[in-house]
Formats: C-alpha cells, sequence, structure tokens
C-alpha cells in the first residue's frame, strides 16, 4: 500500500510539473516574409498630390535578355491582389512585368477606393466618390509614362486588371479611353452603369463608343447579387454588339460563387485567358 502511494505521489507531483512547464510562455523573435523579387516605388498624382506607391515585378531574366520588350500588367488595390497576381503569373506568364497601383499613402482603403474607383458623386454615405476621371489621368499621365520610360515594355501590350470597384474603374477606363489598355480583365464588375446612366450621363458618352479596339474578359460569381450579374451581363452584350470581332470578348461565370469566393478562380481563370492573347502577339 505504501508502494501504491509512492507511486501516486511522484506521478502528481510530475504531472504539476509538466502542467508548469506548459504554462510557461516562450518569447520567438519573429519577422514579416517579404515577397521577393516585389519593388516597391513612391509614386506622387502630380495633379491631385495624392501619395501612392507601386508594386513592381520584374521577369526572372529582365536583366539577361537586354534587348527583349516586356508585356505589362497593371492593377489597382495593389495590396489584396499582388499575393495571386504574383504567384499565378509566376507560372502562367513568366515573361510578364507586374504594376500594382496602392491606395492613397496613409488614407483608409476604402476611402481611397470610393473616391479613386467612382463615377458617381454620393453613392456612400460616408466616404466621397466619383473622382475616377482624377485616377484614370494619375494613371495614364503618371504611372504608365513612369513604366515605360524606365522599362522595356511593349506599350501594344498594355494590360489592365480590376476586381470589384477595381473593375468598375476598369470599365470606366474601357468606355471613355478604351486605348489606355490593350487587355481589360473586369472581376464582378460593380458597374454602377445601369442602362439609364450609360444613356442619361455625358461623361459616358456611349453612342461613341464603336468599334472597341481591346481584348475583355468579364466575369462574376453565380451567388452574386442578381443586379450585379444583370448589370454585368448587360455591359457584356453592349461590348459584344460594339467590339472588333476579330479581338476576344469573354463572359465567364465562376459556379457556387458568391463576390468574395469569386475572386480567387476569376484570378487564375482571367490569367489563362490572358497568357493566350500574349502568346498569339
Amino acid at each position: 500500500m505504501k508502494t501504491v502511494s509512492l507511486i501516486l505521489l511522484a506521478t502528481l507531483l510530475s504531472t504539476k510539473d509538466l502542467l508548469a512547464q506548459q504554462s510557461v510562455k516562450t518569447e520567438v523573435n519573429t519577422n514579416y516574409l517579404e515577397l521577393p523579387g516585389i519593388e516597391v516605388f513612391p509614386m506622387i498624382d502630380t495633379q491631385t498630390k495624392r501619395p501612392y506607391e507601386l508594386y513592381l515585378k520584374l521577369p526572372k531574366d529582365y536583366s539577361k535578355n537586354t534587348k527583349t520588350t516586356y508585356p505589362v500588367l497593371y492593377f489597382t488595390d495593389a495590396m489584396w491582389h499582388i499575393e495571386i497576381l504574383s504567384g499565378s503569373t509566376e507560372y502562367l506568364l513568366d515573361n510578364l512585368i507586374l504594376v500594382g497601383i496602392s491606395w492613397e499613402k496613409g488614407e483608409n482603403p476604402q476611402i481611397s477606393r470610393f473616391r479613386d474607383y467612382t463615377i458617381l458623386k454620393g453613392m456612400h454615405p460616408k466616404h466621397h466618390s466619383g473622382e475616377a476621371h482624377n485616377h484614370l489621368a494619375f494613371i495614364q499621365n503618371d504611372v504608365i509614362r513612369f513604366i515605360e520610360n524606365n522599362y522595356r515594355t511593349a506599350p501594344d501590350t498594355r494590360s489592365y486588371f480590376g476586381y470589384s470597384l477595381g473593375a468598375t474603374f476598369g470599365t470606366y477606363i474601357l468606355l471613355t479611353a478604351p486605348e489606355t489598355f490593350n487587355n481589360y480583365i473586369l472581376g464582378s464588375p460593380e458597374t454602377l452603369l445601369d442602362d439609364s446612366y450609360i444613356h442619361e450621363n455625358d461623361s459616358i458618352p456611349i453612342k461613341n463608343v464603336k468599334n472597341l479596339k481591346a481584348n475583355i474578359f468579364i466575369s462574376t460569381g453565380e451567388l452574386e447579387r442578381q443586379d450585379l450579374i444583370a448589370q454585368s451581363k448587360d455591359l457584356f452584350n453592349l461590348l459584344e454588339e460594339r467590339s472588333n470581332q476579330n479581338l476576344l470578348l469573354e463572359y465567364s461565370t465562376i459556379e457556387g460563387a458568391d463576390h468574395g469566393k469569386a475572386f480567387p478562380m476569376t484570378t487564375v481563370k482571367s490569367m489563362y485567358w490572358l497568357t493566350e492573347i500574349i502568346k498569339a502577339k
């Protein structure tokens, strides 16, 4: 009996020591993973004086192939999109220059997005909206000029990628200054461009949108809001009527996906689509 008691006591003491060891917090030095090959450049909008950043990724052999020019993919919401675009193009489009355009530096992302990516004023009760024209001028006059003056780019293969409000902005560019890019990827565009708005607002001269010379990819999730799906399909039908028939126009439904879940598949499918266009050049 005495032996059993001693064994139980030893067991309790060892268990107590083990629990005490487990309760001690271990100090671990951590740091943040940085994406390899991504350079960050400050960029001032010369018109509004607002500060932004560009996230730049060059092809691996860029410094070796000194006589080669490269296609460029410009995209908004850079912080949200850089990882998946960098990862997918690493395998599908390793000859592509990536240029991500950040939100205004130091500003709340949603405030910057609603202001820069939309055409309608007063669309949000808390955020200023309707300055897409300023942001387009920034991209045309500052961003594209900087990239094409400093890197070996192929100006006839400029592409744009935007999702959600970024695709709203891309739709605005497509309908007002389509020559800005050769290829447009508009993922789940909250276009705010219903039929009445397009025809009643002079900032979208839809009657002048004829024989569009751009390849266009539009997608929506199967489970998105019905009004968003309807607007996207109306946009596709409009473009189908007025686009150059020799260029690619594709509409893709992401099965089983709502607005948020449609994003990853939209990215991958659109990169496959863009691969075929660039290979054909």
